[in-house]
């Protein structure tokens, strides 16, 4: 256990306890008597700690109106509560990072807050840490070479040269972008780009990824404002300018789920007499909106527009006809 450690561990312990003996507080500690002795009066003299000695109960505890207080000590410092939040926000992230892109990097920062909470509070932090479960399906893993790349690539503003797989193609082709932002959807990464080659903002699925090396080039810069604007008007991933509004009408049955969700910021929902809901929203591209409200089956209408509505009619009849196929073939 390191001086810092200590010193929040010994705060921890008057604060919890009230007052605390030497010998109690040195048996936590796992220190000598003279390290001890060092600890409670860096504590007083220069973090200006509240800490007196009791002869009455014969411990130490906070002085005055400061007794049970949790004193602030300088620089970075967590109470319990804040630490077990970082811990469960550590864990969420393990749960979205399937090959510990990020989890390993961050390791040394948990190591840090369970020994803050001291050996006291290992057994809670490996019990919070089993009572943490993140679910994720569909996963699209990302190579961790690349998403080290890019990120790095990222933060030194430099550009990057990509082969990179289009799926709607079936081709790979070698870009030169300029790194905007890292996006987390849906189970994988995307990065937003000025692509040097087509000349415009893109997304790219980073597990697709093939190759991803870093230039010497300084990247393009571009304002936040823009990437928001030409890639976040839109529902869902597929980004534009040119947006087009969908009203959707969901059943009284799906209302009650649809009606806490955000399909987007920019989304107008109403609720109507009888308990169905309304839902209208910009999108550039139908294809993951179309995805989504297949999704609700038959307790979802689209009301406008027509080209989308019949976009999900054709998809609805043809994977009806799918099962009529497998059923008259079996």
């Amino acid at each position: 256990m390191d001086r810092t450690e200590r010193f929040y561990k010994i705060e921890r312990l008057i604060r919890s306890r009230g007052c605390v003996a030497f010998d109690a507080l040195r048996a936590e500690l796992e220190v000598s008597p003279a390290t001890l002795k060092r600890d409670l009066q860096y504590l007083r003299d220069r973090l200006d700690a509240p800490i007196v000695y009791d002869r009455l109960d014969n411990g130490y505890r906070f002085a005055g109106d400061a007794r049970g207080a949790a004193h602030e000590l300088p620089g970075l410092w967590f109470s319990d509560r804040e630490i077990h939040a970082l811990l469960t926000m550590h864990q969420l992230i393990d749960g979205l990072d399937a090959q510990s892109m990020l989890g390993r990097h961050l390791q040394p920062l948990r190591d840090k807050l369970q020994g803050l909470l001291g050996a006291s509070g290992d057994t809670a932090a490996a019990e919070l840490l089993q009572r943490v479960q993140v679910v994720a399906t569909a996963r699209r893993p990302v190579d961790a070479r690349n998403f080290e790349t890019i990120g790095s690539a990222l933060l030194q503003r430099r550009r990057l040269q990509l082969r990179y797989y289009t799926r709607g193609r079936g081709a790979e082709s070698r870009r030169e972008v300029s790194p905007q932002r890292l996006t987390h959807y849906r189970n994988t990464w995307y990065l937003d780009a000025w692509c040097h080659l087509s000349d415009g903002l893109r997304r790219f699925a980073l597990d697709a990824v093939r190759e991803a090396a870093v230039l010497p080039a300084r990247a393009r810069e571009l304002p936040l404002a823009k990437l928001r604007a030409e890639l976040d008007g839109g529902y869902g991933v597929f980004a534009g300018r040119r947006l087009k509004w969908a009203t959707l009408e969901f059943s009284a049955e799906a209302a009650q789920w649809v009606a806490d969700e955000q399909w987007h910021a920019r989304q107008q929902a109403t609720r109507l007499a009888d308990g169905r809901l309304r839902l209208r929203l910009p999108y550039a591209d139908p294809t993951e909106l179309a995805m989504d409200i297949l999704r609700h089956g038959d307790q979802v209408r689209v009301l406008a527009p027509q080209a989308l509505a019949d976009d999900v009619a054709q998809r609805l009849r043809r994977a009806a006809q799918r099962y009529d196929e497998a059923a008259a073939a079996g």
